[in-house]
């Protein structure tokens, strides 16, 4: 029997949840692949896709003839870069109560970034939606994210626009996001940015500018973020090969 998606994501959320704070938190090995299978109720195939997503992103190594190894040193960062995490999962994976304190969405057409960004001509009607995500209550997180508006097919509500970008893409526009290419620069607030972070004008800010693909290669969405000192240890894991 195939696995679905969703099911091998939960499985997968659940190994990494047993590794870090469950039945293996305090093992330098996962149990041999016929037993963790048997436990978690699946197939040897499907557990072992999902322990190759796992090596791929460092949390385990492989090893011939001795098991697979718990990294720790990997689990126990809380922000990784190379990995995409939804704005509020980052900020409660880094210690904080996460919330968004505004959304809004406008209307306007494709300037020639965008337009080169998205594949589409200069002047189409893209969608803007605009979140500030705080922690503690804290601003934390602001960013742009901007769509081609045809690709909206049902009415949607200022709740609804409190989604993370990626589920109110699936749910109101049908697309599925499945990788980014995201440029990361250094960022002086200017006086909307300090008005938004309620910081000094000219205060440094991480700033990524990021387009989203489908499975096909096409851009679905851009985006523009800016992060605030002092919320987040950001991380990148990078393996020889």
């Amino acid at each position: 029997m195939s696995s679905q998606p969703a099911e091998s994501k939960t499985i997968r959320a659940q190994i990494l949840a047993s590794m870090q704070e469950g039945a293996y938190a305090a093992c330098q090995r996962l149990p041999r692949e016929s037993l963790l299978a048997e436990k978690l109720g699946i197939s040897r195939t499907q557990l072992r896709d999902i322990l190759a997503s796992l090596e791929r992103e460092g949390f385990i190594t492989r090893r011939h003839g001795v098991g697979t190894i718990i990294n720790r040193h990997v689990l126990n960062v809380r922000t990784r870069m190379d990995i995409e995490v939804e704005f509020l999962d980052m900020i409660r994976q880094s210690g904080y109560q996460p919330g968004v304190a505004g959304v809004r969405a406008s209307e306007g057409t494709a300037g020639r970034k965008v337009a080169g960004q998205l594949r589409i001509p200069e002047g189409t009607p893209v969608l803007r939606i605009s979140r500030l995500c705080t922690a503690d209550g804290r601003p934390a997180v602001y960013c742009e994210d901007v769509f081609e508006k045809a690709l909206v097919r049902g009415d949607y509500t200022s709740n609804d626009l409190k989604l993370p970008i990626f589920h109110f893409l699936q749910q109101f526009c049908g697309v599925y996001p499945y990788l980014d290419l995201t440029d990361i620069s250094p960022a002086a607030a200017d006086e909307a940015l300090a008005g938004i972070f309620e910081i000094p004008v000219g205060t440094p800010l991480l700033r990524m500018d990021e387009v989203d693909y489908d499975i096909d290669g096409k851009p679905v969405f851009c985006s523009k973020e800016y992060f605030v000192d002092g919320v987040f240890r950001h991380t990148v894991m990078r393996k020889k090969l």
